[in-house]
């Protein structure tokens, strides 16, 4: 389980930038690790301005292949390469990642001075990342996009009395847990036998762009942070669907259905300088929406909740 969890806005626009706003891009840290999810046209000038630095990024998501998501890959890879990156960095993807990330590296005269990984995601898969898991859910899209939730694992909080009281051995404490049984001198252990209980991990969900959908409700069950694709006002709800995008208040009503604590609004239509109208709209459903901006950070609080086993 992770210490620390923070995510940085880098970009919050849609489509087009416009100033104050740039193109799509998120830094989440879990703990020493940095993942980016989607690289608009810009983002490395945003890295430069944060607190975050590029050189430690280690994964990069990318929810599809649309310019003003991934244009700014170019730009950060030169860079990486010219600052003296040696370390590999795996980029992901939906399907059309590796045709186009490899185009990509091999634009211009100039050669990259480290490794860049491609992998293709499919959807309704889940991977493991050792401190989380990034699980992946087909968006509803025009062209071949990803939604990707960031979880973080559970653990199993160790009841001292209860080893105390059974005189397991501690040395052996982080083995019963990885294995969930385990047998000494021809005594058979169960987790069980010492456990208080589970302390639930926290997730991260980012629609990137997407109509509105059920699914998406159940992608998002219980997240800590819903960051939703919120291209437009309720007035426009048609016509931001027929792209493939999701409304303020649409975004909100899937956010309450899904029980999320907090909702962010992200990826505003260049149409919108007065982003209180998108507020609004989202408040009207659901009380815990949140604007993003450029550069502002928000630390996902630690839960300290502790679920009873379900067989004690």
């Amino acid at each position: 389980m992770a210490s620390n969890i923070k995510i940085t806005f880098l970009g919050t626009g849609g489509s087009v930038p416009k100033p104050g706003r740039g193109l799509p891009a998120l830094a989440i840290h879990i703990d020493e690790v940095l993942n980016i999810f989607d690289c608009g046209e810009g983002t490395q000038k945003q890295l430069m301005k944060s607190e975050v630095s590029f050189m430690d990024i280690s994964n990069i998501f990318i929810s599809h292949f649309h310019a003003d998501h991934f244009l700014g890959l170019p730009g950060l890879l030169d860079t990486l390469s010219f600052s003296g990156r040696t370390d590999d960095l795996n980029i992901y993807g939906p399907e059309g990642a590796i045709k186009f990330v490899k185009k990509i590296t091999e634009l211009g005269y100039g050669r990259l001075n480290f490794n860049v990984n491609i992998h293709e995601l499919e959807p309704g898969k889940s991977y493991n990342f050792k401190k989380f898991y990034i699980k992946t859910l087909k968006a509803n899209h025009p062209v071949p996009s990803l939604s990707y939730s960031i979880e973080e694992m559970d653990i199993i909080k160790i009841d001292k009395n209860l080893v105390d009281k059974i005189k397991f051995p501690v040395y052996k404490l982080e083995e019963l847990r990885n294995n969930g049984e385990l047998t000494i001198n021809d005594k058979k252990y169960s987790i069980n036998d010492v456990a208080m209980g589970i302390k639930k991990g926290r997730k991260i969900v980012y629609s990137g762009d997407t109509r509105p959908s059920e699914s998406m409700i159940e992608f998002s069950k219980n997240a800590d942070v819903l960051i939703h694709d919120t291209t437009m006002d309720s007035s426009m709800e048609p016509m931001v669907n027929q792209y493939g995008h999701t409304s303020a208040r649409q975004a909100a009503i899937i956010a309450k259905k899904a029980n999320v604590k907090k909702l962010f609004l992200f990826h505003y239509s260049q149409r919108f300088t007065d982003l209180g109208i998108l507020l609004n709209d989202a408040k009207s459903e659901f009380n815990n929406s949140f604007l993003s901006h450029e550069l502002l950070s928000y630390d996902v609080p630690k839960i300290t909740k502790i679920i009873n086993l379900s067989s004690r």
